[in-house]
């Protein structure tokens, strides 16, 4: 199971998180995903840039990230 995590681009990629905004666990039939939408759209809407692997997550889940 991964987090998805809201994190400052300038920090350790296992480093200090914002906030813990879902869930992914890619061994279950289907994927389970798990994202607060409501929170996920705040920090979209804040500029957060998901990495290529969290907007083909949060696109599954019917959220657009900015320029997608």
């Amino acid at each position: 199971m991964w987090r998805i995590v809201v994190a400052d681009k300038r920090s350790p990629r296992d480093g200090r998180t914002i906030e813990t905004i879902g869930q992914y666990n890619p061994q279950t039939e289907p994927s389970t995903i798990v994202v607060d939408e409501e929170r996920a759209r705040h920090w979209l809407e804040h500029g957060a840039q998901p990495s290529e692997t969290v907007a083909g997550l949060l696109r599954t889940k019917g959220i657009a990230a900015h320029g997608s």
